[in-house]
């Protein structure tokens, strides 16, 4: 059985305005369309788009992302009134069939509403999916999204392999390729083969091995257990729970 691989960044609570989040996701898609050809178009869904393409084709334009986050506000379920602190969402692909998948969320600034985050969705099956799932292809994808979106941490993995190594509810998630920011702290000294790089000075980016690591490989999934634990203990992993409103009673 096939893996379900996806790149996914994440970050804490930070307001910002579709405008702002506009100009992420232009920094964003202009760096990944570097890494692979297939991501050189994508489509946004709504009524009457012609029905030979994927949907409708986005312009690489701040403008046009700053209308599709707009468009994408979370509202009350009666009234349709706009929650404001829990920013936007947007979703684009790139083909009809063995598309890549984009979801993004930005621009939270509620402790209560989940991440801000960026997630890629590789197709299930294809060529496309064979050139992407090189640990060089997504090394180049974690760096986009890491200087675009200045998340608190990214990875690339399998959601089978975080589903085996993860431990808490709220915790950095550690992948085949995972990106720390500084924030989080010091990254120590990890085992070979891993390899460490600096993104810029905004973190480092850990990349476990040259190969895929997979969760049906019960030596990955040691590996990457144990580099989780060593990162624990170096106080990177743990994600604090928000502090609890004064006014809110504790659960008995």
């Amino acid at each position: 059985m096939r893996e379900g691989y996806y790149v996914g960044a994440y970050w804490g609570p930070r307001q910002e305005m579709a405008l702002e989040c506009a100009r992420r996701a232009e920094l964003f898609f202009h760096m990944l369309a570097r890494c692979d050809p297939s991501f050189a178009q994508w489509y946004r869904g709504g009524r009457g788009f012609p029905r030979e393409l994927p949907g409708y084709p986005v312009r690489p334009e701040v403008k046009e992302w700053e209308q599709l986050f707009l468009r994408g506000r979370n509202r009350t379920d009666v009234g349709k009134k706009v929650i404001e602190d829990l920013g936007f969402n947007a979703m684009v692909w790139n083909a009809k069939k063995e598309s890549t998948y984009v979801d993004m969320g930005c621009g939270k600034y509620s402790p209560w509403g989940g991440s801000n985050s960026c997630l890629l969705k590789p197709p299930t099956k294809g060529e496309v999916r064979e050139r992407l799932l090189r640990a060089p292809v997504l090394a180049e994808v974690l760096t986009s999204m890491a200087t675009a979106w200045d998340p608190d941490f990214a990875m690339a993995s399998s959601s089978e392999m975080v589903d085996l190594v993860e431990k808490r509810k709220r915790e950095v998630r550690v992948g085949w390729l995972t990106y720390l920011s500084r924030r989080l702290g010091t990254v120590p000294p990890l085992p070979a083969p891993v390899r460490i790089e600096p993104v810029g000075a905004l973190g480092w980016l850990l990349i476990l091995s040259p190969e895929p690591m997979t969760a049906s490989n019960p030596e990955h999934v040691a590996f990457t257990a144990r580099v989780r634990e060593l990162l624990d203990r170096a106080g990177l992993i743990e994600i604090p729970e928000p502090e609890r409103p004064a006014s809110e009673p504790l659960d008995e």
